[in-house]
C-alpha cells in the first residue's frame, strides 16, 4: 500500500520522476492523447468522459497498472479485467450502493469527499474489506504529515494532487513529497534510523544499511543511493569509490518500520570488499549473467563461451537443440537439467546483444499486464499435430494465472486423421534411453566400487539428507511406526484384501505329467530368495507401493525382502512405509532413492544386502538404473519390468457420468508432470464432451497437486471415436497401464481387451481402488509394455523348476528317439549318454 497517491497534473510534470521512485502515480485520462504514460500509472477515467471497454483494455495492454472507473463502467469490465487491475471512483454519498458483484471485482477504491472524516472512512474500509481505500479530499490545502499517519491507521491513504506537492520545503499550500512519503515511517531504534535493505533490479540482496528522513529525501529527489552512516552522517554511495547507485524504487515494508531500495549498482559492487553483495557471492541466474559479462569482455581465446559469442550460427543451433531437449524431458530432475542448459545459451545471446536479466524481467512484467490475449497457438513449423483442436469457448481475456487458466486436454477425431497421425497418438513421449544410461552409469559404478561411502555421499547430494548409516534392520522401533488409528485401520484392511488375492495366486502344487509310459515330467515353484523392493518417495509418500510389492514377496516366501526408499528431510522413513515393512516382514530398509539405491541393491555394499531380483516403479533415473544392472553379469540381478510414467486410458460412452470420468483422468494425472492421460470418447455429443472437460477443469483446480495436474493434463489427449469397437481397438494398440471402462454393459467388453495392465470395469470401479485396497496389484507395465508383460503378481516372486524321472522301460521307449535327434544335430556325446544305458539293459 502506498503512503499516498499523487494525482499528476500537466503543470507538475517535473515531479513525475521523483514520485515514480516511491510508488505509482494517478494520471487523468486524456482522450486522443498521444503522450506516452509513465510506468506504474493508475489511469483515472472521469465518469463523464466517453470511452469504450476496448479502449480501456488497450490502455491496460500498453502497460497501465490500474484503471480507476465508475461503478457502471466497472460492471462492464469485470469479466475482462482482473481485480488487481481495477479500482472504483466513488462519491462519499453513494459508496453503499455498489453491488457485491462490483465490490468483489475490484481491489481499490478512490473516495471523493469534502474532508477526511476518519470515522466515515473507517466504515468505508470495512465495507470494501478486500480493497485499498484512497481518499481524494476537496480541500485546497494538502494533508499534514499527522493526518497521513492517522489515515494509515485505518488502512487508507490520501490522493494528493500534484499542485499540492513540492520538492521544496513544505508549506501551508504544498507538502514536500519526501515528507508525505516518510510521514508514517516509525523506528524502534534510539537513533531514529530505519533499517534499509538494498537490492539490485532482480531482487538479489546487496546489503543492509540505515536511512534517515534526510537521506530518503535526497535519494527521492536526486535518484541516487543516499543513506545515513551511523558514524559519519549522510553517506552518498560511491561519492569516493565511484561505485554509485541509481535508485529504481523505494518501498516501505508492511509495518512501515524499514525500507527497500532497489538500485542499479555501478562500479566494483556494493560491498566495501569490492564484491557485488555484502552477503558474499551470488548464485543462480545472477552469477551466470556476471560470468557471461566477464567472458564477453575478456574470454580466453578458443574457449567455448568465446565461440558462442563469435559464432551466431552455433549459438542459434544450441538454443534450438536445448529447447527441444527440454520439451522431451519428463522427470523433475531432467527438466531442471535441460532448463539450466537452455538458460545458459539463451542468456549468452542476451548478453551478446547487451540485454540484461533485468531487461528480461521488465519485459515479463510488461507482458503480464496484458489483458487481451492471442490464442497462443504454435506456428505451423512448430506444431506437433494439425489434427482438429477441441471446440472450447475462447479463453477469458484475463491474464493466465495458476487459478484462472483453463486446465484442458487436446482433442483429436479418429475419423479426421490419417494413419500416421493415429500412430503418433499411440506413442508416449520419447524416452532417451541412451542419454539416461550415460547419466546413470557413473552413479551405478560409484556405488559398485565404493559401496556405502558412495551411497552416503549420493544420498546427501540427491536426497539432500546427511546420514550416518543407510540401512535399518528389524525389529523396527514402535516410535518409527506411529500412525493415526484411521490410517492404521486402512492399511490393515488393504493388507488383508491384497494378501487374500495374492495368496490365491501362489503356485504351491507340483505339476506332474507322464508324457510317455515310464517318463514323468514335473514342474514346481520356489521363491526368489532375495528381492529388492523400490518404494518411490519424490512428490508423494507411497505406502501402497510397499504393500503391493511386499505382500506378494511375503506370500511367495522370499527369504530376504529389502526395501529401498528415499529418506525424509530429517533422515527418517515415513511411518506408513515403516508399518508396512513390519507387516510384510521386511528384512532390511535402505534409506536411499534413485539410481544409487538400485545400484546398492544390485551389487550389495558393506551394509546393504545384495538381491536377486529388483521390483518397483520410479522415475527415469530408477528405470535406467534397473535396465543397466540387469544387463551386467557382475550384478546377476533381474527386474520386474521396464517402468515409465503413470498412465490411464478411459473409454466413455453416453452412459458415462462426466464427474466420474474427470475424476478418473485426474487420479493418474496427479502422479507427475509426465503422467499420461487418454480419454476415448465414443460418439459423445459436443455438450457431453464439454461437460467432461468442465469437470476436469473444476476438479483439478480443487486439488492440492494442481500445479502437477496442470502440466500433465496439458500434454494429455481426448480421442473421439465412432464406436466402442473402434475405441477398444485403439486401446489394445495403446496397451495402457490402467484401462477404465465407462461403458454400457461394460463387463461384456472385458473379453475383447487384449492389452492392458489392469482393467477397471463400470462406473463404480475407480482406478484408485486398485491402487490401494481392492486386492489387485498396482505395479503395472507402462509405455505400451502391457503387450508383453504382466503386472507384478505373486508368481513374479517365484521361479519354476522342472524335473523328470524316467524308468528303464521308459528309456527303452524314449531313448532311440533322443539318440536319433542327437545324431541329427551332430552331438555324439548326447547320443552316447542314452545308448550306453540302452546297451546296459540288453
Amino acid at each position: 500500500m502506498s503512503t499516498f497517491l499523487p494525482l499528476v497534473e500537466k503543470s507538475s510534470e517535473e515531479l513525475v520522476e521523483p514520485l515514480l521512485r516511491i510508488g505509482p502515480v494517478v494520471v487523468p485520462y486524456q482522450p486522443h492523447s498521444s503522450d506516452p504514460l509513465p510506468s506504474r500509472t493508475y489511469l483515472l477515467i472521469d465518469p463523464n468522459t466517453p470511452i469504450s471497454s476496448e479502449e480501456i483494455l488497450s490502455e491496460l495492454d500498453a502497460g497501465v497498472e490500474k484503471v480507476i472507473v465508475s461503478p457502471k463502467l466497472a460492471k462492464e469490465l469485470l469479466n475482462h479485467v482482473p481485480a488487481q487491475r481495477l479500482a472504483l471512483l466513488l462519491d462519499a454519498s453513494n459508496f453503499s450502493a455498489v453491488s457485491d458483484t462490483v465490490r468483489n471485482a475490484v481491489t481499490g477504491v478512490i473516495l471523493k469527499m469534502p474532508t477526511a472524516d476518519i470515522d466515515f472512512i473507517t466504515s468505508v474500509a470495512r465495507f470494501f474489506a478486500s480493497c485499498t481505500v484512497y481518499v481524494l479530499s476537496a480541500a485546497h490545502t494538502p494533508p499534514t504529515t499527522a493526518s497521513i499517519r492517522q489515515l494509515r491507521t485505518v488502512g487508507a491513504s490520501f490522493v494528493i494532487p500534484s499542485s499540492q506537492l513540492t520538492i521544496g520545503p513544505s508549506s501551508g499550500s504544498q507538502i514536500n513529497i519526501s515528507d508525505a512519503f516518510t510521514a508514517p515511517i516509525t523506528s524502534d531504534r534510539k537513533d531514529g534510523l530505519f533499517p534499509t535493505v538494498v537490492c539490485d533490479e532482480t531482487g538479489h540482496s546487496l546489503g543492509l544499511v540505515y536511512s534517515s528522513v534526510n537521506s530518503i529525501k535526497e535519494s527521492i529527489v536526486t535518484g541516487k543511493g543516499v543513506y545515513q552512516s551511523r558514524k559519519h552522517g549522510l553517506w552518498r554511495k560511491g561519492e569516493t569509490s565511484g561505485a554509485t547507485q541509481d535508485v529504481v524504487s523505494i518501498r516501505l515494508d508492511c509495518d512501515s518500520d524499514s525500507l527497500e531500495f532497489k538500485v542499479v549498482q555501478h562500479g566494483a559492487g556494493f560491498c566495501h570488499l569490492e564484491r557485488q553483495s555484502c552477503f558474499g557471492a551470488v548464485g543462480g541466474i545472477t552469477a551466470l549473467e556476471n560470468t557471461l559479462l566477464s567472458r564477453l569482455e575478456s574470454s580466453p581465446e578458443g574457449s567455448y563461451t568465446s565461440r558462442l559469442f563469435n559464432d551466431p550460427g552455433l549459438l542459434r543451433s544450441k538454443i534450438m537443440e536445448e529447447a527441444d531437449e527440454l520439451c522431451q524431458a519428463a522427470s523433475p530432475e531432467d527438466i531442471a537439467f535441460e532448463a539450466a542448459d537452455l538458460f545458459y545459451f539463451a542468456l549468452t545471446k542476451c548478453v551478446a546483444a547487451g540485454v540484461s536479466f533485468a531487461d528480461i524481467e521488465r519485459s515479463l512484467d510488461h507482458k503480464a499486464k496484458k489483458v487481451v490475449r492471442r490464442p497462443g497457438n504454435a506456428k505451423p513449423q512448430w506444431s506437433a499435430s494439425v489434427a482438429a483442436s477441441s471446440s472450447k469457448p475462447p479463453l477469458s481475456s484475463e491474464p493466465p494465472s495458476a487459478n484462472d487458466e483453463i486446465i484442458s486436454m487436446r482433442t483429436f477425431d479418429l475419423a479426421a486423421i490419417e494413419a500416421e497421425e493415429r500412430l503418433q497418438l499411440l506413442r508416449r513421449p520419447v524416452l532417451k534411453s541412451d542419454e539416461m544410461m550415460a547419466k546413470v552409469r557413473p552413479i551405478v559404478e560409484d556405488v559398485r566400487i565404493r559401496g556405502d561411502a558412495a551411497l552416503l555421499e549420493l544420498t546427501a547430494k540427491f536426497d539432500k539428507v546427511t546420514l550416518d548409516a543407510t540401512v535399518i534392520f528389524p525389529p523396527f522401533s514402535p516410535s518409527s511406526m506411529e500412525l493415526d488409528d484411521e490410517v492404521r485401520v486402512a492399511i490393515d484392511k488393504a493388507y488383508h484384501n491384497i494378501h487374500k488375492f495374492h495368496n490365491a495366486q501362489a503356485d504351491r502344487s507340483t505339476l506332474v505329467v507322464e508324457t510317455t509310459p515310464g517318463v514323468v515330467c514335473s514342474r514346481f515353484a520356489r521363491p526368489v530368495a532375495r528381492v529388492g523392493l523400490y518404494i518411490p518417495g519424490g512428490t508423494a509418500i507411497l505406502p501402497s507401493t510397499a504393500l503391493m510389492l511386499g505382500i506378494p514377496a511375503q506370500v511367495a516366501g522370499c527369504k530376504e525382502v529389502v526395501f529401498a526408499t528415499p529418506p525424509r528431510p530429517d533422515g527418517s522413513i515415513s511411518p506408513e512405509v515403516m508399518y508396512v515393512a513390519h507387516l510384510v516382514g521386511a528384512t532390511a530398509i535402505v534409506k536411499a532413492g534413485g539410481a544409487q539405491a538400485i545400484a546398492a541393491l544390485a551389487y550389495g555394499t558393506e551394509t546393504v544386502p545384495k538381491v536377486d531380483k529388483l521390483f518397483g516403479p520410479g522415475n527415469q533415473w530408477v528405470t535406467a538404473a534397473k535396465m543397466l544392472v540387469q544387463n551386467d553379469t557382475d550384478a546377476l540381478v533381474s527386474i520386474d519390468m521396464p517402468a515409465g510414467p503413470s498412465e490411464v486410458l478411459v473409454i466413455a460412452d453416453h452412459t458415462a457420468n462426466p464427474a466420474f470420468v474427470a475424476a478418473d483422468l485426474l487420479s493418474q494425472a496427479e502422479h507427475g508432470v509426465d503422467s499420461q492421460v487418454v480419454l476415448l470418447a465414443v460418439d459423445l455429443p459436443a455438450e457431453r464432451l464439454e461437460a467432461i472437460e468442465q469437470e476436469v477443469d473444476k476438479q483439478a483446480k480443487a486439488l492440492p497437486r494442481v500445479d502437477i495436474v496442470r502440466q500433465s493434463i496439458a500434454k494429455s489427449i481426448i480421442v473421439k471415436t465412432t464406436t466402442v469397437d473402434e475405441a477398444i481397438e485403439f486401446s489394445n494398440d495403446y496397451a495402457p497401464e490402467h484401462l477404465i471402462l465407462h461403458l454400457e454393459n461394460a463387463s461384456d467388453r472385458v473379453a475383447h481387451i487384449d492389452n492392458a495392465g489392469s482393467v477397471f470395469v463400470g462406473p463404480f470401479t475407480p482406478e484408485s481402488c486398485g491402487d490401494y485396497a481392492s486386492g489387485t496389484n498396482h505395479t503395472l507395465p507402462t509405455n505400451g509394455y502391457a503387450r508383453q508383460f504382466s503386472g507384478v503378481n505373486t508368481q513374479s516372486f517365484q521361479k519354476h523348476i522342472t524335473s523328470q524321472e524316467i524308468t528303464a522301460a521308459g528309456l527303452k521307449e524314449l531313448g532311440p528317439v533322443v539318440a536319433t535327434l542327437a545324431d541329427c544335430e551332430g552331438l555324439a556325446a548326447h547320443a552316447n549318454a542314452v545308448r550306453i544305458r540302452l546297451r546296459e539293459m540288453q
